[in-house]
């Protein structure tokens, strides 16, 4: 590369680094704020809020790399036209389109970031989350055992516990079960343990060995029984779901796994075809808008050239041109849903984009005319 594309280029990259851990940081405090209250209502630690936030950094970082693309791309050319080091390579010879080479050099740049989030690191960071969601669904001391109030874990149960030992002891228990309409039982205890063993939920079914207690079963005529026992094994498994982990969504799914689209993976996803053919080449397709998202930015502002006023009405017109850009991503990742054979309606939106911005390019390395003088104007 020429001294002024790495210069140029530099510049870019520098900007687009700032911009890119701002961006980051508003949609992660955005996040995390629900992510913080969610995990600790149900008694996670702050080590599983943090696990939890780096690995939704990856689909945010994904979502922010076109803006701050655009964005560095922005300030860079008005900064540059402002202090007329544009103007001073065009003078030179440098048309629009030579000029649009270092911005073209960090469009690519961009996209090949954005692939290798899209292909590996967002797919394996959804994965992971998805497992790390369902241990801890499946949690019940977080989720249920909390001393000193009462919790109801699904209809018709209702479970207190007095104390919590450090142990891990809990003390005092008492179940009302009332999901039998002619029968409603009680449970209660002096003490209690939670384990896992191997019942009819399964291998790892949680379940709750309670000592020095008794079972009381009121019926609907009025008749009440009354069963002490030194220790009873209560199975947790009706309460909390801790089957099998559930099929992988769409996101969790390799490109290879969603471009072959087997009947296997439609099962376990329950999409169509057509949906695991849009999203497979979307991560082919999205990167690309990062590039044609500086290149718009740039060829907009240089229909503009030097004036001392700004280029705000140039940034307007990108603005806008990306917004379009934007809705015809939008319309065409909706349009290949329909079809299994509409996949490539997911590349138009990044070729109409580049193509919009050699249009640009073209247009701003025309002559243009000096307006026109009428008579006597001038003497």
């Amino acid at each position: 590369m020429s001294r002024f594309d790495r210069y140029l280029l530099s510049q870019l990259l520098a900007l687009f680094g700032f911009f890119s851990l701002v961006l980051v940081a508003i949609y992660w405090v955005n996040r995390a704020v629900g992510l913080f209250d969610e995990l600790i209502s149900d008694g996670q630690t702050a080590l599983v809020f943090l696990e939890f936030s780096l690995l939704t950094l990856p689909n945010v970082i994904r979502l922010v790399l076109p803006i701050s693309a655009f964005a560095a791309t922005v300030y860079t050319v008005n900064r540059l036209m402002g202090d007329s080091e544009l103007v001073v390579m065009q003078a030179t010879g440098f048309s629009s389109f030579r000029l649009a080479r270092p911005v073209l050099i960090f469009g690519l740049c961009v996209a090949l970031m954005m692939m290798a989030l899209m292909h590996f690191l967002v797919p394996a960071s959804r994965s992971l989350l998805a497992t790390r969601s369902a241990e801890i669904s499946e949690n019940v001391t977080a989720r249920y055992l909390t001393d000193g109030k009462f919790m109801h874990p699904t209809d018709g149960i209702t479970l207190y516990i007095a104390e919590v030992t450090d142990r891990g002891e809990l003390e005092d228990v008492f179940i009302s079960d009332e999901r039998n309409p002619d029968v409603r039982r009680i449970y209660t205890a002096s003490r209690a343990l939670l384990s896992r063993g191997g019942t009819d939920g399964g291998p790892d079914a949680p379940k709750l060995i309670m000592f020095d207690g008794m079972v009381q079963d009121l019926t609907r005529v009025g008749r009440l029984s009354v069963t002490r026992f030194s220790d009873l094994t209560y199975d947790l498994s009706a309460l909390i779901d801790s089957g099998s982990l559930p099929g992988r969504s769409i996101d969790e799914l390799s490109t290879a796994e969603l471009l072959s689209a087997t009947p296997a993976l439609l099962r376990e996803t329950g999409e169509n075809r057509a949906a695991l053919l849009s999203e497979g080449h979307t991560r082919f397709a999205m990167p690309f808008l990062a590039t044609a998202a500086a290149l718009l930015g740039f060829s907009a502002l240089l229909l503009g050239g030097f004036s001392r006023f700004g280029l705000w009405r140039q940034m307007g017109v990108s603005v806008l041109l990306l917004i379009v850009v934007q809705m015809i991503h939008t319309w065409a990742s909706g349009a290949s849903l329909r079809s299994d054979t509409s996949w490539p309606l997911v590349y138009v939106a990044p070729v109409v984009g580049v193509g919009i911005a050699a249009l640009l390019l073209w247009l701003s390395q025309r002559p243009r005319r000096l307006p026109r003088q009428t008579p006597g104007a001038a003497t």
